[in-house]
């Protein structure tokens, strides 16, 4: 079985290949080396790839590939790919988040209805939820995106559900909750956080510190998508969390344990897209995939401190 990994360099995506290599599936790795941060890291993501027989790497955008050709012997689709950021996704930096998150998936999708595909898995987000008090965020609960990044997740993931609806594309949606872990982007609040701690440095927080996340630990991303791939029903959208909804003051107070080291905080404004709380509520994704995070809040944190250190030394 053949594999096609979009966002093959990214956070996650280099994650699912490694993933799906190890199942005995081979796989296409598609990236276009966004600018959204440094290319090394993401060169770094796949390089243990890179000499896999079962691995194939193309440098390029899905805007510009043939996508009909592209989709021709395979059999399931990872749609990772994605302009990431809340924070950068207003003004006239959407059209970046229109053609990379919208335009690209509806052209995957246009593609997929002509191919043979027998899943195609696109990563969703709770930001499709926005700010809403109604918690734990249910699959049946109203999406009211607070930002333009939201926005074009919703939007991709009512593409997946009407070329389901209306060509029998096989989509599964995966809202993923707060991701975290080894390979985090540098933007990221843990990434940015260990990264501050090691080297002395004032850690700057948006808020209070009292807004909460419901953090997912990357190995438990990694089985949904397995999941979601032999189990998932075609049109179903599923949340994706980890069962560790602790507030980022709670968070901070851990890294501190765990490297040893006291954690100065500034406290600046919150911003624009951020929400106040997320809590997924799983139950669905539990009966119909058997999906059951396994990694706690400590022990995912762990994990990251050693990858930082790698990169901080």
């Amino acid at each position: 079985m053949k594999c096609l990994v979009t966002g093959a360099a990214g956070f996650i995506g280099s994650h699912i290949c490694e993933r799906l290599i190890k199942e005995g599936r081979s796989v296409i790795g598609i990236d276009n080396f966004m600018d959204y941060y440094s290319r090394s890291l993401k060169e770094s993501n796949i390089s243990g790839l890179q000499s896999d027989p079962n691995f194939e790497f193309i440098e390029k955008s899905i805007l510009d590939c043939d996508l009909i050709r592209l989709l021709e012997n395979v059999d399931a689709v990872f749609h990772q790919s994605a302009q990431a950021g809340i924070r950068a996704s207003w003004g006239s930096s959407f059209r970046i988040y229109s053609d990379n998150n919208i335009l690209a998936t509806q052209m995957l999708l246009e593609a997929a209805k002509k191919s043979p595909v027998k899943k195609f898995v696109y990563a969703s987000s709770s930001s499709v939820y926005g700010d809403t008090t109604d918690l734990p965020m249910r699959e049946s609960s109203v999406t009211r995106p607070v930002s333009p990044y939201g926005v074009s997740k919703i939007a991709a993931e009512h593409l997946c559900y009407l070329y389901y609806k209306n060509f029998g594309v096989p989509t599964v949606s995966l809202r993923y909750f707060t991701v975290y872990g080894p390979r985090q982007r540098p933007d990221m609040a843990f990434h940015r956080f260990f990264k501050w701690i090691l080297e002395g440095k004032p850690l700057q927080m948006y808020g209070d510190g009292e807004q909460s996340r419901d953090f997912t630990h990357i190995s438990d991303i990694i089985e949904a998508n397995w999941l979601a791939f032999q189990k998932g029903k075609p049109g179903e959208v599923f949340n994706i969390g980890g069962g560790s909804r602790i507030t980022m003051n709670q968070v901070i107070s851990i890294m501190e344990e765990i490297t040893g080291s006291a954690a100065t905080v500034d406290y600046q404004q919150v911003q624009k897209g951020d929400v106040r709380h997320t809590s997924a509520d799983m139950t669905k994704a539990r009966k119909e995939l058997g999906y059951n995070p396994k990694v706690s809040i400590r022990e995912g944190l762990e994990t990251e401190h050693e990858w930082i250190k790698g990169l901080v030394e």
